[in-house]
């Protein structure tokens, strides 16, 4: 095998790793040296194409902050409260007062959860200020998305923009990243700094290059060499890769550091190789679904990033299916009825001609599937959430569906139906997600008279 050829035999080899271990990658682009390497996309995923990205936006977030603090417009070691006095209570506790903006982006903060609760509150960032806090903040690790949020709204405070805005004018189209993009934001407005960037895989490798570059002018090289070093130790993770501490709004990794979002969004630099792996998935159905991902890349292609190379290529990205085994395949059944308040909230079921029919919280729905395939459809209750599924028949009355919305929001749930005689067992779980709600637990129902 040529040395020119070797890397390519090594993307094959992390490609193969994935899909043996049922990882839902929707694309990925390995870069080495500033020069793509290598790329590929599931459909319908395309290049180009915004896919939300969840906590990378929280590195986006900060890189945002690292601009105020190159302006001087605020300093890391001043106080957090100092810029939102007027959503403090009459008597703010004092380890608030305390928290700074340096503990807001290495999660140090005074909350071991969340403040602002989904659904319930308007402001998300507000209620950061007006919650108990629960311990000093700078002592410890703790995941807080709600910190992000803060940060948010303190550019928005700041600059007069939101953080999108802010980006676009300062990083984004500087850089070419004219696909499209757009950011979710909180029901008063403002952009979900933790969470709610769409962007596509190829702008996000835009991005992770200027920052392996140093910045390139447009964000403050002294941030950006010291936002990917480890300001604070996270041994209490439950991932491997999770476990090499926390920089600023990024995670270390064994090597380099990492962007970093739920579900399998990842830009990861290397600075010793000056390689760049960027990905897109939907693991969230997998608890250890982003740790495959490193683990492959670890195994299958970092040791050789400096030793072998590749002509550019692009890769197509199978579609991880349901095995299926058509002897046991079986085409009608009777319909099932479900007694009330069960967990999965459901009422009936049945199944005809490759469709299962079933109704829920959502009222009567439809979930069509065609086994040993993955299929487009829309979310089973929402017709404006465009979704995947792959069906198979794993045992003599037993079918396995898997469905994936791939909207803004990837989530998914993964149901089991078992048929034994005149009675069916649903068993199924979810991502969380306001679409898979009630697709979480497991119910028996009887065939009706």
């Amino acid at each position: 095998m040529t040395e020119q050829n070797a890397l390519r035999h090594r993307v094959t080899r992390f490609l193969d790793s994935l899909q043996k271990q049922d990882v839902n990658l929707h694309g990925f682009l390995l870069s080495v040296n500033g020069q793509e390497k290598a790329k590929g996309y599931c459909p319908p995923f395309q290049e180009g194409q915004p896919h939300r990205m969840y906590s990378v936006s929280k590195t986006m977030t900060g890189l945002a902050i690292g601009m105020l603090a190159e302006e001087g417009k605020l300093r890391l070691d001043q106080s957090i409260c100092d810029f939102f006095r007027d959503w403090l209570p009459p008597q703010p506790d004092g380890r608030l007062l305390r928290l700074t903006i340096r503990d807001m982006l290495r999660m140090a903060t005074c909350y071991r959860q969340t403040t602002y609760r989904e659904g319930i509150d308007e402001n998300w960032a507000q209620t950061f200020f007006t919650s108990t806090p629960t311990h000093e903040p700078g002592a410890v690790f703790y995941y807080d998305t709600g910190c992000s949020q803060v940060l948010a709204a303190l550019v928005k405070r700041l600059s007069g923009q939101e953080v999108i805005d802010f980006l676009n004018d300062r990083l984004f189209f500087p850089l070419g990243c004219q696909d499209e993009h757009f950011w979710l934001r909180d029901p008063s407005g403002c952009c979900q700094g933790g969470t709610g960037l769409c962007m596509s895989l190829r702008d996000l490798h835009k991005v992770a290059q200027c920052l392996m570059n140093g910045g390139e002018g447009l964000a403050p090289t002294w941030y950006v060499e010291a936002m990917g070093q480890k300001h604070i130790d996270t041994p209490l993770q439950d991932n491997e890769e999770e476990q090499y501490g926390y920089g600023w709004q990024c995670w270390r990794t064994r090597a380099g550091w990492a962007m970093y979002g739920l579900g399998g969004q990842l830009a990861i630099l290397y600075p010793d190789k000056r390689a760049i792996l960027c990905t897109i998935a939907d693991t969230r159905l997998d608890p250890f679904g982003v740790q495959r991902i490193y683990n492959a890349f670890f195994q299958e292609l970092y040791p050789y990033l400096d030793r072998e190379d590749m002509a550019p290529t692009r890769f197509e990205i199978a579609h991880q299916l349901v095995p299926h085994h058509p002897e046991y395949a079986m085409g009608s059944t009777p319909r099932f009825t479900f007694s009330d308040g069960n967990p999965l909230q459901l009422k009936w079921l049945q199944l005809r001609d490759s469709c299962l029919y079933y109704e829920n919280a959502r009222g009567p729905v439809e979930l069509p599937f065609a086994c040993g395939q993955n299929v487009p459809i829309p979310f089973p209750g929402w017709p404006d959430v465009p979704a995947q599924v792959a069906a198979g028949w794993l045992a003599p009355g037993q079918l396995r569906l898997r469905c994936h919305a791939i909207g803004n929001a990837p989530c998914g749930f993964d149901l089991l139906l078992s048929l034994r005689e005149n009675r069916a067992t649903v068993q199924c779980k979810r991502s969380h997600d306001p679409v898979t709600e009630g697709y979480d637990g497991v119910v028996s129902g009887e065939c009706d008279p």
